[in-house]
């Protein structure tokens, strides 16, 4: 099942007699990042029965007879080998050191062993690797990080590979997106365990979300697998990248390469790892997202110069990919990028993108301030000069004057504070300033 599923499959095996479920081992390799190895060691590994959370038994294996080193030179020493797994009820592969090379013999037996007996598999950013390899993942859906999922796909063809979740739960098999994601599955993995509050009580130590929504797709980039330079489709993928401003469909490319529809879909699949409309959608997607970031064309703009036949379709496609209208995404991307300026309210945003009318916000000027004064806000550029605007050093009330175009009627326009106390409008009271009696 996918991250965003409500139910868990049921693992379809049972524990051998020598399993436990508590007890989780985690395989080591040389050359696994250090991140994605900690993950696993610091959710099953550490005592946190005090915050609620139940304890796990944790076995750190290592699956070579080689000195493990990771990430920086650093060199581990793991307590126990390849036979510590047959105590395990859930195997957890954090990394695999190379997506070019093969796993270990002795390590796919153990891992396929493991399953056999009932053991839960877990395979964390590049470990699923490691587990297609073992041939764990042939038929099931499986998920890596989106810079290697075509790469997963083009390899194992038999693995059904969806780069958009942050992790995939098929049951007895379980992979997740790169690095961050691994902490995601082995909270789920907790939840499914233990339920709901011992997972939340774990993310609050571990000082993260309970659950995540959305998967990778914001995080994909244009990366297409290193081998498509040798593939008779690298220049038609290449032309679409090009041509991506322009209106074409999967028939167009597929004329493009003098292949048929089903053949080119075939071909695309097993190149890229995913269908070649998906994908072309997601490049439209992703060229949208630098033009809201890099330009300011307006949405209807940038959705024509990302080949979509209408701000419409742009919209449901990137609100479906990215969890946000465009207007939404910029307003938020240049909220954590201020450039100068207030920057739009992302509902605000949204409601002009519907056509709705929203009335500007009120924008306030502040003059220099002089030591013992307030700021007082200056008017509203159109607005005509009051009374007190004839002296630059006396400026006008903020609610001085009229706005043009709205009707001049007592019933309308606000009641000045000092009109309530039965002063005359005029220059405000400044603290520590004695009123004038009126009169």
């Amino acid at each position: 099942m996918s991250q965003d599923s409500t139910t868990v499959p049921e693992t379809s095996r049972k524990l051998s007699g020598r399993r436990r479920r508590e007890i989780v081992a985690v395989l080591l390799f040389s050359g696994g990042p250090i991140f994605e190895s900690s993950i696993p060691l610091s959710v099953f590994g550490i005592d946190r029965q005090d915050a609620g959370v139940p304890r796990y038994r944790l076995l750190v294996c290592a699956g070579e007879d080689v000195p493990l080193r990771t990430t920086g030179g650093l060199e581990l020493t793991a307590p126990y080998g390849l036979e510590a797994l047959s105590r395990a009820g859930t195997v957890v592969v954090p990394a695999w050191r190379s997506i070019t090379q093969p796993p270990p013999a002795a390590a796919l037996d153990a891992l396929r062993r493991a399953h056999e007996e009932g053991a839960r598999i877990v395979g964390l950013c590049t470990g699923a690797f490691v587990l297609a390899a073992a041939g764990l993942l042939d038929g099931r859906p499986a998920t890596t990080h989106w810079m290697y999922a075509p790469t997963l796909a083009k390899r194992y063809p038999s693995v059904h590979v969806d780069p958009r979740e942050l992790f995939v739960d098929d049951g007895d098999v379980l992979t997740s997106a790169g690095t961050a994601a691994g902490i995601d599955l082995c909270l789920h993995i907790v939840r499914t365990d233990h339920g709901a509050d011992a997972a939340g009580a774990l993310a609050r130590r571990l000082v993260v979300p309970p659950r995540r929504g959305g998967g990778q797709e914001r995080y994909l980039d244009r990366s297409l697998p290193e081998e498509i330079g040798a593939d008779p489709l690298a220049e038609v993928v290449a032309w679409a990248l090009e041509h991506l401003h322009e209106q074409f469909d999967v028939e167009a490319l597929a004329a493009r390469a003098y292949m048929s529809r089903r053949t080119f879909d075939r071909r695309f699949r097993s190149l890229t790892g995913s269908a070649p409309l998906q994908w072309l959608i997601t490049q439209r997607v992703l060229q949208a997202q630098r033009l809201l970031e890099t330009s300011d064309y307006s949405v209807d703009e940038v959705a024509g110069r990302c080949g979509f036949r209408s701000p419409v379709a742009l919209r449901g496609h990137f609100r479906r990919q990215l969890g946000s209208s465009p207007a939404a995404y910029r307003a938020a991307y240049r909220a954590r990028r201020p450039q100068g300026g207030t920057a739009e309210r992302p509902d605000r945003l949204e409601r002009l993108e519907r056509g709705e009318r929203v009335d500007r916000p009120e924008r306030a000027e502040v003059i220099e301030q002089r030591p013992g004064e307030h700021a007082l806000p200056l008017r509203r550029p159109g607005t005509p000069l009051g009374h007190s605007a004839a002296h630059h050093h006396h400026p006008p009330h903020p609610h001085g004057g009229t706005d043009p175009g709205k009707p001049e009627s007592d019933a309308y326009a606000p009641r000045l504070p000092e009109q309530a106390a039965g002063r005359a409008p005029g220059r405000p009271t400044l603290p520590g300033q004695r009123e004038r009696p009126v009169g």
